[in-house]
């Protein structure tokens, strides 16, 4: 008796997905509820999950392929049946000598989660080699971490390489060879480039500067750091006050937090923002909901939780649907000044970067005070220039006198 895998629902508007990786071969036990594959959606990566215990059957589709939702993808068979039927089929295959694996075979104790797999890759730590300290001997993420900065303490034995041979002349690398690696984009990735250009090709993009004073900001967060992170259980960003900023700007503002559909304005009596995060395989874009209603505190909680579930992986199709307004962050990469894309259907978005000592004029004195760039690009369609430029002035405003945040100015 053999138990169907199909493509489990992927949430509104998504019909299918990629199979990026299958976690479970032919022949391979398999528990109820553990995950067997990993799919590719537009934006974000999901387990199936085993839907019976037993022996993993057939794969009707491969890593790479599009399948869409319902869509038979693989079989389980009754372990009974299995091993009556095909004792060979549980026998684990081993590789020939000298192969070479960028993953090795999994077995019942190495069965990985999403957040296990990436850090596998990421410090390219062999697994079967790691003594799980999680439920049943399974592998945390930090197993795989702690085994990584281990290996990294051990000094490697010192080897005496030959002399290396002359360059011939011209040449760039030994021998002349030069090489290349074509790697297909992930469906993330693809969609990612798709919406960009989009909002290129629809959009009347423009972009206005201002640059901010942050040193009312620090000095706040300096002073109540400790006691926010003891009441709340969270630290103290820059993110809190800038979405709190953001969100006095959109109130004054309406366009700015305003959408195009057909030949109709949409105007949002709500402040969703989309936060953009750095993930494992892209960009993504969760959002945090009602920001104008949250407490400091509040937003810091679903900015953190957002940005831990992106690095794990678990961040869901409804974590990232909707959204009125985007702040993009890249001072976090040491980005000193940039022109973001808007975030479509959105009609606005904020870009942060890095802040940094400059020296700027007051009450008639040169002073060293920490600033930062903002920029916020806009659709021109939907937001005039005077509109934009206000927007920007009171998220400006509101950062370098943090009272206003309290006040409503």
């Amino acid at each position: 008796m053999s138990t169907e895998v199909k493509v489990p629902t992927l949430g509104e508007s998504v019909t299918e997905a990629t199979i990026g990786s299958w976690l479970r071969q032919p022949g391979e036990a398999v528990a109820l509820d553990e995950p067997i594959a990993s799919l590719e959606t537009d934006k974000v990566a999901i387990d199936v999950m085993a839907p019976a215990a037993g022996i993993m059957g057939r794969q009707l589709a491969g890593e790479g392929d599009t399948v869409a939702v319902g869509a038979l993808i693989a079989t389980i068979e009754d372990a009974t049946a299995a091993a009556g039927a095909a004792p060979a089929a549980k026998r684990e295959e081993r590789p020939a000598p000298g192969a070479a694996d960028t993953m090795p075979a999994k077995t019942d104790a190495t069965v990985l989660s999403p957040a296990v797999r990436r850090a596998v890759l990421e410090y390219g730590i062999d697994p079967s080699g790691v003594k799980g300290t999680g439920k049943d001997g399974r592998l945390t993420k930090e197993d795989i971490v702690h085994a990584a900065q281990t290996r990294q303490a051990t000094p490697a034995p010192a080897v005496t390489a030959p002399a290396p041979a002359p360059l011939p002349a011209g040449s760039a690398v030994p021998g002349g060879e030069r090489r290349e690696e074509r790697v297909k984009m992930t469906r993330l990735r693809q969609t990612v480039a798709r919406r960009l250009k989009q909002a290129q090709d629809t959009a009347a993009l423009l972009t206005t500067f201002n640059d901010c004073d942050m040193s009312e900001v620090i000095a706040a967060r300096n002073r109540y750091r400790d006691l926010f992170e003891k009441k709340h259980g969270v630290r103290l960003g820059f993110m809190g006050f800038f979405a709190k900023a953001a969100c006095l700007a959109l109130k004054d503002v309406p366009a700015t937090n305003a959408c195009i559909e057909g030949d109709e304005i949409v105007y949002h009596d709500y402040v969703d923002i989309s936060v953009a995060v750095s993930a494992p395989n892209g960009l993504v874009v969760p959002v945090v909901r009602d920001a104008d209603r949250l407490s400091f505190a509040d937003i810091e909680k679903t900015i953190g939780d957002f940005g831990t579930r992106a690095r794990d992986g678990t961040l869901t199709l409804d974590d990232m649907k909707g959204g009125t307004f985007t702040i993009s962050n890249g001072g976090v990469f040491g980005s000193l000044m940039s022109t973001p894309i808007i975030n479509p259907p959105q009609s606005a978005v904020l870009g942060l970067h890095r802040i940094e000592d400059r020296p700027v004029v007051r009450n008639g004195e040169i002073v060293i005070r920490p600033m930062m760039y903002l920029a916020l690009s806009y659709d021109h369609r939907l937001i005039d220039g005077r509109e934009a430029v206000t927007a920007l002035k009171i998220i400006k405003e509101a950062i370098e006198d943090p009272t206003r945040l309290l006040i409503d100015l």
